[in-house]
């Protein structure tokens, strides 16, 4: 599972790693690539894990061709629609690091968390964004 290392997601690494998920990570920016934390490594230590700095320290920087083809990736945002638009915060991190993974495996499912008030009517969007398949909030869940 990919989940995007913005603080707002790290409930969804801590989940997924007690899960028994393997999780991978973007570093901050891809400024180092990636990340991926093996659960197994981190038993008792998923909230530590979960973190950013927890993810450095317990996880292994790879490159773009050592990631694990993700079954789902995990995004954050400002503002989404149900036409699968996301909104981002602006410096299009989200959207590489979708572009990356789906570069490397192909159609890849991507999900949104966001509160209820930020699944809205319409966003802007690019030809350069990348669309999303589902919104999960505190009360809904929203296939597109």
């Amino acid at each position: 599972m990919f989940v995007s290392p913005d603080s707002a997601q790290r409930k969804v690494r801590e989940n997924a790693l007690s899960d028994g998920k393997i999780l991978v990570m973007a570093s901050p920016r891809l400024r180092q690539g990636f990340v991926v934390i093996y659960p197994d490594d981190v038993k008792g230590l998923t909230v530590s894990a979960s973190t950013i700095t927890g993810a450095f320290k317990h996880g292994k920087i790879v490159g773009n061709e050592e990631i694990p083809r993700p079954d789902l990736v995990i995004e954050g945002a400002v503002a989404v629609d149900t036409r699968g638009n996301r909104l981002g915060k602006g410096g299009g991190y989200g959207d590489a690091e979708i572009k990356t993974l789906r570069a490397r495996f192909g159609p890849i499912l991507v999900a949104v968390t966001v509160h209820d008030l930020q699944a809205v009517n319409a966003v802007p969007f690019e030809d350069k964004d990348e669309k999303i398949h589902m919104i999960i909030t505190p009360t809904r869940l929203i296939r597109l």
